[in-house]
């Protein structure tokens, strides 16, 4: 496989466009990554789109139509909560490949206030498999809460730290004009909020919304032509996982388990180690789910999620601490468009290895190496690692 290049990237602020469309923001997306590149879509030799809720609406095409058609082949990507990242690993592959030198991902959705996925238990129709009703709620604030509670039971972890998530998430928006909500919050303000699903409050759960994101990778001859000089981050490492067989499959989600098979193998295909990595952009859908990924990732040892939030007054996951994380203010801040979460993360870890002006007010200094996680139940686990 060949080295492939993140040439440009391009992002459309998180929020709620009533009056827009797929086409219309993907588009946008599109447009500003082939512009940070220095290209144009005549360009670009094969696309991939990731998107959920219009998943059979062939929005690649109808995205290619609003900025150039070109007859170019495109793939368009559904992977649950793992869509966006999923459409960017199709795009890296296909120039890791040979088979093109240049290649776009966009990852792009509109939810609005559509929310609360799950539900059916991973059964599909067939109630002898529907968990709904029977252990707790397929409902997604519910599987992440049980995660909580299974931590809170086996390491002592506590609703304090949970809440200390959303507090740093949402201060590390407040520095991120692309984030759908850029308010600081208190301790006192988290855990007094409505109970949604114990013990996720409605501040430890992301909002739904709107949004899009852009990539274009190119191998290391186009970007020896197309960079200018300019210096950009290489894939060191693209992995997707799915869930191994376990006894906890049969019955509940396993949110640890393919994460932390992706996690080894993006590690040791890159060559370095966690802590070679200067920020983590990872799926906080729940501020359950960052504590367990602190493990599941390697940030720290397994049960001592508590203990690393814990040290250095809270500030080691924090912008200016040894590991930051989500210092986009995450999905807990910055939103959660199904679609288009995945080629975000990748952007904002791009921005920071090359001290991008989209960054400045966020900057992470020194950074070398950028992770870059989702995962999207039941399952799907994508981890990209980035190297200046």
């Amino acid at each position: 496989m060949r080295n492939v290049y993140v040439l440009g990237t391009g992002m459309v602020k998180f929020g709620r466009y009533p009056d827009r469309d797929i086409p219309d923001l993907g588009g946008e997306a599109a447009l500003m990554a082939l512009n940070d590149a220095g290209i144009g879509i005549k360009d670009v030799e094969f696309m991939a789109c990731g998107n959920l809720y219009q998943a059979n609406g062939m929005v690649g095409q109808r995205i290619l139509k609003e900025i150039g058609l070109t007859g170019i082949p495109v793939v368009n990507v559904a992977n649950a909560c793992a869509t966006g990242s999923t459409a960017f690993r199709e795009a890296y592959v296909a120039v890791a490949s040979g088979m093109y030198e240049i290649a776009m991902a966009v990852g792009v959705e509109q939810m609005g206030k559509r929310g609360l996925l799950g539900g059916i238990g991973g059964g599909g129709s067939d109630p002898a498999y529907a968990t709904e009703g029977r252990l707790g709620s397929g409902l997604m604030p519910a599987v992440f809460a049980q995660a909580g509670l299974e931590h809170m039971r086996k390491y002592g972890t506590t609703l304090e730290h949970f809440a200390q998530i959303s507090v740093k998430s949402h201060k590390h928006a407040t520095r991120n004009p692309y984030a759908q909500y850029r308010n600081e919050v208190s301790l006192a303000d988290v855990l007094n909020a409505r109970m949604v699903a114990y013990p996720n409050t409605l501040y430890m759960c992301c909002p739904t919304g709107d949004g899009a994101a852009a990539a274009i990778v190119v191998s290391e001859a186009k970007l020896k032509q197309l960079a200018g000089g300019r210096k950009r981050p290489r894939v060191a490492a693209s992995i997707l996982t799915t869930d191994p067989w376990t006894d906890r499959d049969l019955t509940l989600p396993d949110v640890n388990t393919l994460t932390k098979q992706a996690a080894k193998k993006a590690y040791d295909t890159a060559g370095i180690g966690p802590k070679d990595i200067a920020l983590t952009e990872l799926h906080d859908c729940f501020a359950t789910a960052e504590v367990l990924h602190y493990e599941n990732l390697m940030l720290c040892g397994e049960g001592e999620a508590g203990k690393f939030i814990d040290e250095g007054g809270g500030k080691h996951p924090d912008l200016g601490g040894k590991a930051p994380v989500n210092v986009s203010g995450g999905l807990l801040s910055k939103g959660h468009p199904l679609g288009a979460t995945g080629v975000a993360n990748l952007c904002e870890v791009a921005w920071h290895l090359t001290e991008d002006p989209r960054a400045k007010e966020r900057q992470v200094p020194n950074a070398k190496a950028g992770m870059a996680h989702v995962i999207g139940l039941a399952s799907a686990c994508t981890i990209n690692i980035l190297t200046m």
